[in-house]
């Protein structure tokens, strides 16, 4: 049976750190400032990094833009091969985003599934006057044409492989880890 063990750490606290400030900065620049931007992470990992970027920003322009959440749970493709009982969490959006730049949050951006799912959920909410994607890890595999804005790594990966975004707010570790599938025999 299959497992997946630990391969290599691709970045550690601090490079987390370094990547958000530099993405926190890109979409100022990007922008012209913050007036009109919407921070909004996805659900689980996307929420606390859209927070940090959120902060980063405030530090740079010493003004916050709004943070947004949001649940994808309903728009997903998968949806029926998840569970027949989903658990669906609150999106929450602190302002209307019409005529807003939308700045999307996710911890890592794969086959751009999750991506898709976010632009029916945001377009469902609202007429954003854009909607630009910042990713933590962009890993390839693009089974859509979808491509972030603001990327803090890229990393060539195998499909054998899990790339891991551990957040200390969520899993008492702060590091992102190359994972890969193994047989249980090869231990």
């Amino acid at each position: 049976m299959p497992v997946l063990t630990d391969k290599t750490v691709i970045m550690d606290s601090e490079g987390i750190r370094r990547a958000l400030t530099r993405i926190s900065h890109e979409i100022v620049e990007r922008n012209k400032g913050v007036d009109n931007i919407v921070i909004v992470g996805i659900r689980t990992r996307g929420v606390p990094i859209a927070e940090r970027i959120a902060a980063n920003i405030e530090h740079i322009e010493g003004k916050k833009p709004p943070v947004g959440v949001l649940d994808i749970t309903l728009y997903r493709d998968d949806l029926s091969s998840l569970s027949y009982q989903p658990i669906v969490h609150q999106t929450e959006l602190p302002v209307d985003i019409t005529d807003k730049t939308i700045v999307l949050v996710d911890d890592v951006l794969y086959t751009g599934r999750t991506i898709r799912a976010a632009l029916d959920a945001i377009i469902d909410m609202g007429r954003p006057k854009a909607i630009q994607l910042a990713v933590l890890v962009d890993r390839g595999h693009r089974e859509l044409p979808i491509r972030a804005d603001f990327v803090g790594k890229n990393v060539p990966t195998s499909s054998h492989e899990v790339v891991s975004v551990q957040l200390s707010t969520i899993d008492q570790a702060e590091k992102v880890v190359i994972r890969e599938f193994r047989d249980e025999k090869e231990k």
